[in-house]
């Protein structure tokens, strides 16, 4: 693990991106809340709020952050079709916030796979990626596009 003791605490906040893709019926089914396993898109967020606080349990050299916030967002999107998936994580100290949010929108997209899967064979998990990130020795940084 690298060591970061000597770095200085700042404020510090990532946003990850992610998408679901899934057939028309798949998405109707999931407004209707028509599946089996339940509220797809409310047990997918708090999914993704538990995994990043967990991050540095699964990613084996990822420090331990104390998390100021966490918001994870699922919105249905009949233009792919399927869910488009965001996660913002606010800390503040030694170091950043991206597998943290990265890690958030991973799971929250199993989930939603998960929760799907009995309907839904061809699902696909696409286009996670780091949107956004703001504090420490880089600065900031924007990936995202303009029509996330």
């Amino acid at each position: 693990m690298v060591n970061v003791g000597e770095k200085p605490d700042t404020q510090r906040k990532a946003v990850a991106g992610g998408d679901v893709l899934f057939s028309l019926n798949t998405l109707g089914m999931i407004r209707q809340n028509e599946l089996k396993k339940g509220d797809v898109l409310t047990v997918a967020q708090l999914a993704g709020i538990m995994a990043a606080k967990k991050t540095s349990d699964l990613i084996p050299l990822c420090h331990n952050l104390i998390i100021n916030g966490i918001d994870v967002s699922l919105t249905l999107d009949h233009r792919l079709p399927g869910v488009k998936i965001r996660a913002e994580v606010d800390t503040i100290g030694k170091t950043g916030a991206e597998m943290e949010a990265l890690t958030a929108v991973a799971v929250a997209a199993l989930t939603v796979y998960d929760m799907i899967k009995a309907v839904e064979k061809e699902a696909v998990i696409t286009n996670i990626r780091l949107l956004r990130k703001s504090g420490g020795k880089s600065g900031d940084l924007n990936f995202e596009k303009s029509d996330e």
